[in-house]
């Protein structure tokens, strides 16, 4: 699997936890869109498209199943969300 695009749009909110939210083209077929970047107490981090189930609760509508894909995506984000901060 390859990331083949990503897309950043930035949140202009001063106070908003949310900073970006992002789309990502997995090997030039298949793209997610709405993956937030958030800064949390510890820093950025990303979240996944997500709905709220009627109990309340959320949960992922796509989600990485290990590490290593996780951490490439993000990876992906930070990078494109770091140059277009800088821009």
């Amino acid at each position: 699997m390859k990331i083949t695009d990503v897309r950043v749009r930035l949140v202009t909110k001063d106070d908003a936890k949310l900073k970006a939210v992002a789309s990502i083209t997995i090997d030039d077929c298949f793209v997610v869109h709405d993956i937030k970047v958030i800064n949390g107490k510890d820093g950025l981090f990303i979240s996944m498209p997500s709905r709220k189930t009627p109990e309340g609760e959320y949960k992922d509508i796509v989600h990485p199943i290990n590490t290593e894909t996780r951490e490439m995506i993000k990876n992906a984000i930070m990078k494109a969300y770091e140059t277009t901060d800088a821009e």
